[in-house]
């Protein structure tokens, strides 16, 4: 970085000596990340971040498609961008509506509801992630955009997590990135829009950037975005076999934690993401005591003073999204001692846990009902206080039919029945009340070795 500040740091549209190079380098730089995705240098323009990038991409394909359709077709754990840009049109525009792809409990979306939907015609744009960036789980892209491509419909690929990871896609019409995933500066953003794809931006043509930008990149972010990627790429192979390595080490020891769960695909997926979940605590608690011992992982649950909603992702995949912690591998190049983390993490994470923990079963507590069901009303507590109500409350009547469990949170939608597959607790009803809040009717079932949390 320091080099390129001292290579590109004239403005390339000047023609003084100066300024000539800055283009001239500029110009190489492009190459470099044009080659990279697998597109010509005047089809990829440069953004201040991959979010940015992605909203452009957005804009510029549903204003040029607007005489051809009017739906928008995005898989259920698509980029929070993706989602908020279908959702504002919705808004505004009932005709313009969001088309929502369920996926399944690894986080692929249902090949039989994407057929459905480009089938189902009036589709502006259709929108799939290469990968998602907070399971790992990669995407049945080729699939997904023959089927977009016999409707004649465009195909948008959020590239953001996984461009120099793993191959580069290379079946979608436009492709976001961000060279933050290839250990890039992340004020740099990537969009590449194939020759032939109707691509129109609302309102005056913009000056920079093929006409999609307002102003330049600096260039030396791009000078040190190309270099980043001349050097990952150059280590792609022996790296992703590495991290798939370590990953798949963690998976196997993280997975034998009691009460967690790690989510996403265990074959199709990033090789350097890990999520996991785990009962009754909140990510945050958890990551901020894995941060006091070196451990720097993310939490991917938004359950939180701050948003108060669960992850999106976790939510449309139907696992547990309480307790999340997520792990983005670094480069071997950027943390050399990541063997040593991966070896300590999930003894940091089982003594986290289960400080977490400490206390949430004081006492046996009144029996409550052992003879009928009985009703647990948790409106206005947050995840994962329901789901800990409704362990404490079995823990006080194991023999008890069943409890119907009143909650308001929307984690408990996700929460409630990963919690009864965990424990072996038969979820028989949901359902919205008028008064507010979501009924959950459970019964005994046959609990599970899970349920030795709550006996602690």
């Amino acid at each position: 970085m320091l080099a390129a500040v001292d290579a590109g740091w004239a403005d390339p549209r000047r023609l003084y000596t100066e300024g000539r190079r800055a283009r001239a380098l500029l110009d190489q730089a492009r190459e470099i990340l044009a080659n990279g995705l697998g597109v010509r240098p005047v089809e990829l323009s440069l953004h201040p971040s991959g979010a940015d990038a992605l909203a452009v991409a957005l804009e510029g394909l549903v204003h040029a498609r607007r005489r051809h359709g009017r739906r928008l077709v995005a898989g259920a754990v698509e980029h929070s961008v993706v989602l908020r840009f279908g959702q504002a049109r919705a808004a505004r525009d009932p005709a313009d509506a969001l088309a929502v792809v369920p996926v399944d409990r690894h986080g692929a979306i249902v090949p039989a509801a994407w057929d459905a939907e480009m089938s189902a015609g009036d589709v502006a744009v259709a929108c799939l992630q290469h990968a998602n960036g907070e399971v790992g789980t990669l995407q049945p892209l080729a699939e997904a955009y023959a089927v977009a491509r016999s409707a004649g419909v465009p195909l948008l690929c959020d590239a953001q997590a996984s461009l120099g990871r793993v191959a580069s896609p290379h079946t979608a019409d436009v492709v976001v990135g961000s060279a933050a995933s290839f250990a890039g500066p992340p004020s740099i953003g990537l969009l590449a829009v194939r020759e032939g794809t109707r691509f129109a931006l609302p309102g005056h043509r913009r000056e920079a950037e093929h006409g999609r930008a307002e102003s330049d990149p600096w260039v030396p972010l791009v000078l040190a975005a190309a270099e980043a990627w001349r050097q990952v790429e150059a280590e792609r192979e022996r790296e992703s076999r590495e991290a798939s390595e370590l990953v798949e080490r963690l998976r196997h020891r993280v997975g034998l934690i009691e009460g967690v769960v790690v989510a996403g695909h265990p074959e199709k997926r990033l090789p350097h993401v890990l999520t996991a979940s785990a009962l009754y605590v909140d990510g945050e608690t958890v990551v901020h005591a894995l941060a006091r011992e070196g451990l720097l992982v993310a939490s991917g649950s938004a359950c939180t003073a701050s948003t108060l909603e669960p992850s999106h992702v976790l939510a449309a995949m139907g696992v547990l999204t309480q307790g999340n912690v997520r792990i983005t591998l670094p480069l071997a190049a950027v943390a050399p001692e990541r063997a040593t983390a991966v070896d300590r993490f999930p003894a940091a994470l089982a003594e986290a846990l289960a400080a977490a923990r400490a206390g949430l079963w004081p006492g046996s507590g009144p029996d409550d009902v052992k003879s009928s069901t009985a009703t647990l009303d948790a409106r206005g507590s947050l995840c994962p206080q329901p789901i800990i109500d409704l362990a404490r409350w079995w823990r006080r009547n194991p023999d008890a039919p069943g409890v119907r469990l009143v909650a308001d949170d929307e984690a408990a939608r996700a929460d409630v029945p990963a919690w009864c597959r965990m424990t072996g607790r038969e979820l028989q009803e949901v359902r919205d009340l008028e008064e507010g809040g979501t009924a959950y009717l459970v019964g005994r079932g046959r609990p599970t070795d899970q349920e030795s949390l709550e006996d602690d």
